[in-house]
């Protein structure tokens, strides 16, 4: 696993500062600490940062073909870089390595831009063809490892593994934008295609971008969708049993490496399959390792501990104090811009365990998606029931209402929270499953946010990034909410969360529940194979029956959580009121600065949960305090007097 960088310059050969180069280069030196290089020539810089995982001798990058014309770098794998391999080697194309990188640079002399049609595995690169004039940058289609690109005003293309590598360029303008804020508050992190500055963007997953030497900056253009068609019939058992061979292949093709190899094993369905198709599959047994909870209501090791002992993995346990919340700083400093999932605490703990054993770890990431796990998958399709009987003109004023009037209950079990329920009743399909995923609700984000910025905003609700992919979803309810989680959630919060905690301890997670294939033919199953009744990821968990202990496939749900409600009214509770009033957040012109006093107040009081809300603007604070050092350009003060 690594870190890329590069300059382009879209209108010449423009010499490139090889000094801002490295500079760019060594802000991701977390990402690679094994070895750096680099690539200049007129109007071209490519750089790099390995971490070195498969033919550790002679992988070095940025990477040539034979006659020096085309250049890569790469971050990521490919999996199936040896039946590409065979198959250029047939077609004329000569190796010197035995690495994966290699195989996109002669792909791409072989098959263009639609090379990246034939990699499997995640990946972001950029290659360079001398001979054509052409930058051409990908990513993978699930969206695993990320790609940030930037064009400046002077006519320079930068792009990176990581947005610090682009703010280490003094020519990018970090001008906050505003439709940006309005989405991390509503999403807990800033979706596809923008980042938190206008200038800088994100490749969205299954995406290319080809840039010529003196032509405009093309849009992105997309090379793969995950299509939820039927492939034909399929019995429950059939299914079960081609489930099985599908998660063996997709898992067997990424235990190839040349350093220690394990697994994260939280205790849930998705890692603890991960680890016993491991061990069907593996020699020597399977490196494990969890953390606990010293609070009982969220720790799963006990979980673990289970899966282990049935498969004798090597395992290792970490017990961390639920008041594990020192890390603010250190998390806005790794994510670059506001991200606010407070899973990201234990997750950045789990990477730290499993570095100080393995190199490359394995994880479940990605089964709630495919498999259909979530709870409010389940809800989602309660009320679906209920909006099919009654027509959006009847449902709308009737639970608009009633959901105006009924009182608040966060305490509550979700079934007891008719609030929740009525509001999401008096809207389309879409608009609820949006609302049930919101972390600030429209209305709250109505009163959090100043006059003048909402007039910044324009009337844009972060709804539209929902929207847009909607218009691509299949009909069926339940497919639809999956694929939209594929398009935000999965790519925005849990790939994001995982490349940015595990690459700042060098360490390489590879997803088997993200392998396209996998997802391709899940995809094409029956949606009540996936969610039967009330059980979520029914096929695949009556497919782990053979494997697995009824007390792993079929316990309630806990989730990777953090007690942020006690955390703010307990130990948090000074830090969280100084940052919320303090100069970085009333000088941003963003909020109502009255309204943020209310919300502390009423939690901290305990007539109000809002700990998910505080929480998201405790990680913006500190977005905006770890840039108040650096040339930013916050939306001026004196717009929102």
């Amino acid at each position: 696993m690594c870190g890329i960088a590069g300059i382009f310059d879209t209108q010449g050969q423009r010499e490139i500062d090889r000094e801002l180069l490295t500079r760019m280069n060594q802000t991701q030196f977390h990402r690679g600490p094994d070895e750096g290089g680099m690539h200049l020539e007129p109007g071209l810089g490519f750089a790099h940062r390995r971490l070195s995982i498969i033919d550790l001798s002679s992988g070095q990058q940025p990477l040539f073909n034979e006659d020096g014309s085309v250049v890569v770098t790469f971050n990521g794998e490919i999996y199936n870089y040896p039946e590409l391999m065979e198959e250029l080697a047939r077609l004329g194309h000569t190796f010197r390595t035995h690495c994966d990188t290699e195989v996109i640079v002669h792909a791409w002399e072989e098959w263009g831009e639609r090379c990246v049609e034939r990699f499997r595995g995640m990946f972001a690169f950029g290659v360079w063809d001398r001979n054509k004039r052409t930058l051409f940058l990908a990513r993978d289609r699930m969206g695993v490892k990320p790609l940030f690109y930037a064009l400046l005003d002077d006519g320079h293309l930068i792009f990176g593994s990581e947005l610090k590598v682009l703010t280490a360029h003094p020519g990018l303008k970090r001008e906050i934008d505003p439709y940006a804020v309005e989405e991390y508050f509503a999403y807990s992190y800033v979706p596809e295609p923008r980042t938190i500055y206008k200038q800088a963007l994100k490749l969205p997953p299954a995406h290319t971008l080809t840039v010529k030497c003196g032509a405009p900056l093309p849009a992105p253009k997309p090379y793969w969708e995950v299509l939820f068609q039927s492939n034909g019939p399929i019995s429950a058992q059939d299914a079960r049993h081609e489930l099985v061979e599908r998660l063996r292949e997709a898992i067997g093709i990424r235990l190839m490496s040349e350093v220690p190899l394990g697994a994260f094993l939280s205790g849930g369905v998705d890692s603890s399959a991960v680890v016993a198709m491991m061990a069907g599959l593996m020699d020597e047994p399977v490196n494990t390792c969890s953390i606990g909870f010293n609070d009982p209501a969220y720790n799963e090791s006990e979980f673990a501990a289970l899966t282990a002992q049935r498969y004798g993995t090597r395992h290792t346990l970490d017990i961390v104090d639920t008041d594990d919340y020192g890390l603010i700083d250190t998390l806005a400093a790794l994510y670059d811009e506001p991200y606010a999932d407070s899973s990201a605490i234990p997750t950045y703990r789990v990477c730290q365990l499993a570095r100080k054993r393995v190199t490359v770890a394995l994880s479940g990431d990605g089964g709630d998606e495919t498999f259909a796990g979530y709870r409010r998958y389940r809800w989602h399709m309660h009320e679906e029931r209920v909006r099919d009987l009654l027509p959006l003109s009847v449902r709308r004023p009737l639970f608009g209402l009633l959901g105006g009037i009924y009182p608040k209950a966060d305490w509550a079990p979700k079934m007891l929270r008719a609030k929740t329920t009525f509001q999401a009743l008096a809207r389309d399909g879409m608009a609820a499953y949006f609302h049930s995923v919101s972390s600030v609700s429209d209305e709250l984000r109505g009163r959090l946010f100043s006059t003048r910025f909402k007039q910044e905003l324009q009337g844009y609700q972060a709804i539209e990034v929902m929207r847009r992919h909607a218009a691509h979803a299949p009909e069926h309810p339940l497919s639809a909410i999956q694929y939209l989680d594929y398009k935000t959630y999965l790519v925005g919060d849990i790939n994001t969360k995982v490349d940015r905690a595990s690459m700042a301890h060098a360490l390489e997670v590879r997803e088997p529940l993200m392998d396209h294939k996998l997802i391709e033919w899940m995809a094409s199953l029956p949606p009540e194979l996936k969610l039967h009744g009330t059980e979520g990821k029914y096929v695949f968990k009556k497919a782990m029956e053979p494997y697995l202990p009824n007390e792993v496939l079929y316990r309630p749900k806990m989730g990777f959580a953090v007690p942020l409600a006690s955390w703010l009214r307990g130990p948090l509770r000074i830090q969280a009121r100084a940052a919320l009033l303090g100069p970085h957040m009333m000088d941003s012109g963003l909020f109502d600065m009255n309204f943020l006093s209310e919300m502390v107040d009423h939690h901290q009081r305990g007539l109000r949960d809002y700990s998910t809300e505080i929480w998201a603007l405790l990680m913006f604070e500190a977005f905006l305090r770890q840039q108040a050092s650096a040339p930013v350009q916050p939306l001026a003060r004196k717009e929102y007097a």
